[in-house]
C-alpha cells in the first residue's frame, strides 16, 4: 500500500493500537510521511530513541501533543503547569516538531469565571512562548468545543483562541484549526481569514462529528465522512488562508481501536480523498 496524499498526517490516537514502532513502520509502508505524537507513548518508549525512530524511517513529526492546562490559580498547581509546559516544549524540540499543541484547561474546581481563567492562560502564555520560541517551537492554542468548557477548555472558538494567540507574535503562537470542535460555529469562516491573514495557523486536524455520538464526546470522534462536517470546506478555507502544512488525522474511537491498524490507515487513506481532497 503506498501512494497516501501528501499532506495527510496521522495522528498517534487515531491508531491506539499500535506501539510506536508499528505506527512508524505502518505510515512508512502507506507513504505517510509525518505523524502526529502524544507525550505519554513518547515517553513510554523514550524521547530521544522515538525521533531517532521517527527520523530513521524518514518521517516527520507534524506536532505533539499536548501541553497547557494553565488555568489554575493556586500557586502550587500554577507551578506545576509552567514546569509540565517547559518539558513538553524540549521534548517537541527534541522531536524536531515546530508545534505543540495546547489544551487550556478548565475552570478551576469550585469556580464560575471563564475570563479569568483565559487571563491566566494569556499570562501562562506570556511566560512560556519566549522559551518555546528559543527552542523553535510555536506554542498552538486548540480551541474545544463548548461541551468542554468547565473541565477542560475554556477557550472554546476560533476567534477566542486568536484573541489569545495576537498579543504575542505570530512564530510564537498560533492556533490549531481542528474541523471536530469547530464545525458548528457560524463565525469560522472569517476566523479563518483573519488566522490565515496573521500566519496564526499552526496546524490542521481532522475528525468527523457523527449523530448521536458512539462514546460520548470524549472518545465520540467519528471517522471521514461518517458524520456532518463539511471537510472538504474546511480544508479549502485552510488552502484560501494560506495554510500549506499537514493534515493531521485525529480520531478519538474506541471502534477503531479495536480494529487492525493496517486496516484503520488504509481507510483513513481513502476517506481522506473521498472527502478531504
Amino acid at each position: 500500500m503506498t501512494g497516501a496524499p501528501e499532506r495527510l498526517s496521522l495522528n498517534q490516537q487515531t491508531v491506539r493500537q499500535w506501539s510506536l514502532p508499528e505506527l512508524v513502520a505502518g505510515c512508512a509502508a502507506a507513504g505517510v510521511r509525518s505523524v502526529g505524537l502524544w507525550r505519554e507513548p513518547v515517553r513510554q518508549y523514550g524521547t530521544r530513541a522515538a525521533a531517532r525512530l521517527v527520523r530513521g524511517a524518514g518521517l516527520a513529526v507534524s506536532s505533539l501533543c499536548r501541553g497547557g492546562f494553565l488555568t489554575a490559580a493556586e500557586p502550587a498547581a500554577r507551578a506545576a503547569a509552567l514546569a509540565d509546559n517547559r518539558a513538553a516544549i524540549e521534548e517537541a524540540a527534541v522531536l524536531g516538531t515546530d508545534t505543540l499543541v495546547l489544551v487550556s484547561g478548565g475552570l478551576p474546581p469550585g469556580s464560575r469565571d471563564l475570563a479569568g481563567a483565559r487571563e491566566r492562560v494569556a499570562d501562562a502564555l506570556a511566560e512560556l512562548a519566549p522559551r518555546a520560541a528559543g527552542h523553535g517551537v510555536r506554542l498552538a492554542i486548540e480551541p474545544l468545543h463548548p461541551m468542554f468548557a468547565s473541565d477542560r477548555c475554556v477557550v472554546s472558538t476560533l476567534r477566542q483562541a486568536l484573541d489569545l494567540a495576537e498579543r504575542f507574535p505570530a512564530d510564537h503562537v498560533g492556533v490549531v484549526v481542528d474541523t471536530y470542535h469547530l464545525w458548528w460555529d457560524d463565525t469560522v469562516a472569517g476566523q479563518l481569514e483573519r488566522a490565515g491573514r496573521g500566519g496564526r495557523i499552526a496546524a490542521f486536524q481532522l475528525a468527523d462529528w457523527v449523530t448521536p455520538l458512539p462514546e460520548g464526546v470524549l472518545l465520540g470522534r467519528g471517522q471521514l465522512g461518517d458524520g456532518c462536517v463539511d471537510l472538504r470546506w474546511f480544508s479549502r478555507r485552510l488552502d484560501a488562508a494560506g495554510y500549506t502544512g499537514p493534515a493531521e488525522v485525529e480520531i478519538f474511537q474506541p471502534g477503531l481501536w479495536r480494529r487492525p491498524g493496517a486496516e484503520v490507515l488504509a481507510e483513513v487513506i481513502d476517506r481522506y480523498r473521498a472527502h478531504v481532497q
